[in-house]
Parts: structure tokens; sequence; C-alpha cells
């Protein structure tokens, strides 16, 4: 069996040897090509292939790979399938990624941007025959601006294809915890918008003849506003859906190489649905039908996955990428931080919202709720679900791990905003609750109930109810929480199923909410009545060691009614 693509993101590397299984996406290298625009921009959420196909190109379009390309691209589209432009450039990489920001004084950031500044360029004066005496005088620049325009001076003669990785991630770093740093240094007379308008001189000139830029969100490009406007963002365009991510054709394609060559006998459709349920969902143009997998997370599971036992991996979600987004989810606070919870909320709520994607930002004037949509759409927290109307987009949660990252997200608010004296982040009750005692969990959510109840007596409601008891349950690793309470009452509200047979106990939950007026016997009654239709459900009745509460919340508790 190959081996899998994870953390690893150097093409040449990935090709040479024929040791790893590569999805083929040098298709796109032509059809950018095609688009006839020399300065592109391409946005998608961490952790989507971006770093990898940026060294596709670094390879493709180097003059230095040239005698290599036909062992680099040996079995691949754009091999078969050349461009006249192959081999033709001299290719000056940048990768911002690295730059720490974090407890960093504007002053200190630039000096780390200048760190990675002189790395890049020494690397393509060392590369193209350019002597130390070079390198030693442009590293006696100071100014991010006055590095790169000198370093132009003295490589004019050259053509010049511009990568840029990442070239948001320190920018919003520094957004999410000081607007006004952001707009020192990204905005009008800072050091990244200097740094910028320096590359776009190196374009009118002719020394740098193409460009290709990958980051998250577009707000980072707009600060720069007519600084850098030379660029075309073809992040939404219909053919560059599936430029980054897999399709599943390709998710199909990696499983019968690997997982379903090793484990034969496994339940091949039960993995492809698990697979789809964690991973997919994810539609960046409205007129495009197919849907897109976060490529780096089913790399995760595929090289996670117990091939000795066949069976799934311990954790669905790595710890690591689990950080970045819960690092990204401090942006969440631009702006108007109670409008953003309430959008959020209404989301968990209703499973969608509406709104328009934004082509501008700017950040001198007010974050408005559409600006924020657009946001929370580049991290890739929502997709789209469909054309409402016009320029008005349905959103929706793309896949399980989003919907889990969200839940525990709101647990650690709700705490912080009211003050709750418990731990929402304790596994201890849900282990308990695995076991078989379910004390310790129904105490954690009367507890929880009771204080928010009574501070938002009059806005409760049933849907505030189920989403405390999803943000407390979203902690429960072992579990998969199946939660449609939108299907029209067809289905539970929550189904906790065991990530393996290994799991003791699994559950079904029915939440009911109770106001004063209403009759506890009527509400109870039709409780029970809709838990027994459940159990007689094919999908429930397939759950093994299922145990079944109505779970009747109001403002004085939580009642527990196992049947």
């Amino acid at each position: 069996m190959k081996k899998i693509i994870y953390g690893e993101s150097n093409f040449k590397k990935i090709k040479i040897n024929n040791d790893y299984l590569y999805i083929d996406k040098t298709e796109y290298i032509e059809k950018l090509e095609k688009t006839n625009e020399n300065f592109l921009i391409f946005l998608r959420p961490r952790r989507f292939g971006k770093s990898l196909f940026l060294s596709t190109l670094q390879y493709y379009y180097d003059e230095n790979s040239a005698d290599e390309f036909d062992a680099i691209f040996n079995d691949t589209y754009i091999g078969a399938n050349p461009t006249p432009l192959k081999s033709s450039f001299r290719i000056l990489f940048f990768e911002f990624s690295g730059i720490e920001v974090e407890h960093r004084t504007p002053q200190q950031i630039k000096n780390s941007f200048n760190v990675n500044l002189y790395v890049s360029i020494s690397k393509y004066l060392n590369s193209y025959g350019y002597s130390q005496i070079d390198i030693e005088h442009i590293r006696s620049f100071n100014e991010p601006a006055d590095i790169v325009k000198e370093f132009f001076e003295r490589v004019q003669d050259d053509k010049i294809y511009i990568l840029i990785d990442e070239y948001d991630q320190f920018a919003n770093a520094i957004l999410a915890y000081s607007m006004k740093d952001f707009l020192e240094i990204v905005g009008k007379g800072g050091f990244v918008r200097s740094f910028y308008e320096v590359l776009k001189g190196a374009t009118q000139t002719g020394v740098v003849q193409k460009m290709f830029i990958t980051g998250v969100t577009p707000i980072t490009l707009d600060s720069l506003s007519s600084g850098f406007n030379i660029v075309s963002n073809i992040s939404n365009e219909e053919p560059f859906n599936a430029l980054a991510g897999f399709r599943q054709e390709e998710v199909n394609y990696s499983l019968e190489q690997t997982l379903f060559k090793k484990c034969p006998n496994i339940d091949k459709e039960e993995i492809v649905y698990k697979i789809k349920e964690w991973y997919n969902g994810y539609l960046f143009n409205v007129k495009t039908e197919e849907r897109i997998y976060n490529a780096t997370l089913v790399n995760y599971f595929l090289s996670k996955y117990d091939y000795k036992r066949c069976e799934m991996p311990i954790k669905m979600l790595d710890s690591n990428v689990a950080s970045d987004y819960k690092a990204i989810m401090k942006l969440f606070n631009i702006g108007d931080s109670e409008r953003n919870y309430k959008i959020l909320e209404e989301l968990i709520e209703n499973g969608s919202i509406t709104g328009i994607i934004k082509d501008r930002y700017d950040l001198n004037q007010s974050f408005k709720e559409n600006d924020f949509i657009t946001l929370i759409y580049s991290m890739g927290f929502i997709t789209i679900k469909n054309e409402a109307f016009g320029e008005v987009f349905e959103f929706c949660i793309p896949n399980y791990v989003i919907k889990m990252l969200y839940f525990n997200y709101f647990a650690v608010e709700l705490k912080e905003r009211n003050n709750l004296a418990i731990s929402f982040d304790s596994r201890r009750p849900l282990i308990d609750l695995a076991r078989g005692d379910i004390e310790p969990f129904k105490e954690q959510l009367d507890t929880s109930i009771k204080t928010l109840s009574n501070r938002d007596h009059q806005g409760f409601t049933e849907k505030h109810f189920q989403v405390i008891a999803l943000a407390l349950l979203s902690f429960a690793s072992f579990y998969f929480i199946d939660s449609q309470p939108e299907l029209n009452n067809k289905y539970p509200d929550i189904l906790l199923i065991g990530r393996d047979e290994k799991v003791p106990h699994n559950y079904l939950f029915e939440l009911k909410w109770k106001k004063e007026k209403d009759s506890y016997e009527s509400i109870k009654e039709e409780g029970m009545r809709q838990v027994e239709g459940y159990k007689q459900l094919d999908k429930v009745k397939s759950i093994p060691k299922l145990r079944s509460f109505l779970l009747i919340g109001s403002k004085d508790g939580v009642e527990f009614l196992e049947l």
C-alpha cells in the first residue's frame, strides 16, 4: 500500500519516488493558464491542500526543474498535456504561515516578516546563481518594501513567477486580538501594504510575470485595497470548485487503493457514509453540484485507520487541525461580537442562515452582518446550501467536524457568558454516561438549564434546550452524535452512537420544553409516544445496547424518564 499524504506538501518528494497515493490536480494548471489572468488569488479554508498545489506550480514552472520534468510529472495530466509555459520561469516563493504574532508588538511582527523575506529571497538568489554579496546587501535593509525593491533591482532581467502561501494567516491572527494593530500593519502606510505595492510595481515593469497567492479570507486583500488591486480572485469560480479538496470520485479512489485493499470484507458503504458525514459538504460555487471533502482530514483518516484490525481510528479529527480551527474562531469577535454570537446561535438552532457573500470589506467602517457571514464562509465554518434568490444564499454547516467544533465553542461561550460553575469540557460525566451512569450528566445539564433558563426565561425555548444538551455532549469524542431535529420529528432529537462496539451504552434522547402554562402530563404523554415511535424505526432498531430517554426541561431543571 502506498503512503498517505499527511503533513507532506512537497510535490517533488511525493512524486519522484512514486511511494505516495497522489490525487492528480495538475489539470488545473492548464485551466489557470486558460483564464488569461497572470495574477491570481485562491482562497480556501485551512487544511484543504493549497500548499501542495503551490508546490506543484513551483516544480512545473521552475526552469531549474526542467531536467527532472518527466520524472516529477510522470503519470499526471499535465505531464501528458504540457503547456508552452512549463519550465520557463524563476520561482520566488513566500510562505507566511510561520510568523509569530501572539504577544508581539507591530515592530516585532515586522521583524519576523523580514526574516521570512530574507529566507525566501536568499533561496532565490542561491538557486539562480547570484552572489553572496547580493544576498548580504539585501539583508542590510530593514523595511519590507525596501528589501523587495532592492531585490527586484538586482534581478530585473529575470522572468519571475511569485508564489505566496497563506498570505493572510499571520494577519488574521493579528486581527483576532487587535483591530488597531491589524490596520496599522496592513492598512494604508502599513509595512504589509507597502510590501504588496512593490510587488505590484514589479508586475508593471515586467520582472514579475505571473503570481499565484493562497489564503483563507479576503480581509487582508481587501484591506490592501488599491495598493494591490491587480489580482483576480478565482476562489468562487465554477472551474476551480475542486482545485483544492477531494471530489467524491477521488475519495472513492483513495479508499480503493488503501482501506478496501487491506480490509476487503468491511462494510464499504458504511465507511463511505461516515467519511462523507465527517469531512464532506463544501460548495464554493452554487452552479456546481458536487460537494468537496477537506482533503487533509480524509488523508488523516486513511493514515490513522487501524488496518490490522480493520477498525475506525480512535480519533476522527487530528488535534492539530482542531487547534487550527479553534484559533481562527477568535475572529468570531470581530465587530459586534454579540451580533455574531446570535448569527452562530441561529445557525445551530435552525441548521441554516441566509446572507450575501461580500466582495469587499472595509474594516474602517462598521463590520456588518454580511461581513461576518462572508468571514465564516471563507473560513469553512459554513458553506453554500443553495441559492435563495439573487445574490442571497442559504448557508449550512458543512459536516460533522465543523458541527462539533461549533458545539465545543458554544459550550465554552455559555460558561463564560453566564459564569457557570461547571466544567463544560469535562469528560468525566460523559465517560460515566457511556458506562451507564446517567446521573453526572443529568446533574451537569440540570445545573446549566436552571441557570440559563432563569436568566432568560421568557425567551428560552426547546431549541435552546437542545443546543445546550448538544454543547455538553459534543465533548464525548467516543460517540457519534446524530442530531436531526429539522426532519419534521421523524427522527429523535439526539442519538448517541458509540464510535465502536467497545462503548457500553448507546442513547436516544427526545427533548421537550415545558413552559409555565403548559400541561406537564400532555407534554410527557406526547414525548413518550414519540420515543416509542422512534424505537420502531429501522435506523433505531439496529442500534445495539440502546437506552431511550425522554428529557423534560423547564426553568426548574431537567427530568430524565427512561422508556
